[in-house]
């Protein structure tokens, strides 16, 4: 059986990912990036896990999303929580998962209106 997600036309969706790369309505994307239904952040500066810092996060609070899906890769990993405090703070969901999950995550969410922000670690 297949299943057909039924999203507003215009609206970004993950369309493929593989080792080092996501693609998002058909377009390969090889770095670090922020995915919302209506807007793609390619200059976001997390270039990996382990130089993430709290001003990564806090760049988020601008997409004002009701839940962050963090992709950390390949593997999960979790940040250290002082660098996720601004989003516990501003009452923002936040789940880690790695890059595949997040792009089946996502796209779920935002078939159901949800206002979600992938931010996805590609380096």
């Amino acid at each position: 059986m297949k299943f057909h997600l039924q999203t507003p036309a215009g609206h970004n969706l993950f369309t493929g990912h593989g080792a080092g790369y996501v693609a998002i309505n058909g377009v390969r994307f090889a770095k670090s990036l922020l995915v919302t239904p209506e807007r793609l952040v390619e200059d976001w500066p997390a270039s990996d896990f382990e130089h993430l810092s709290a001003q990564h996060f806090e760049d988020l609070l601008a997409l004002k999303p009701q839940i962050v899906l963090l992709g950390t890769g390949a593997t999960l990993r979790f940040p250290r929580p002082e660098l996720t405090r601004c989003l516990h703070t501003a009452q923002i969901g936040l789940e880690v998962m790695d890059n595949a999950a997040v792009c089946r995550t996502y796209n779920i969410l935002t078939a159901e209106g949800r206002n979600v922000v992938a931010a996805v670690l590609l380096g």
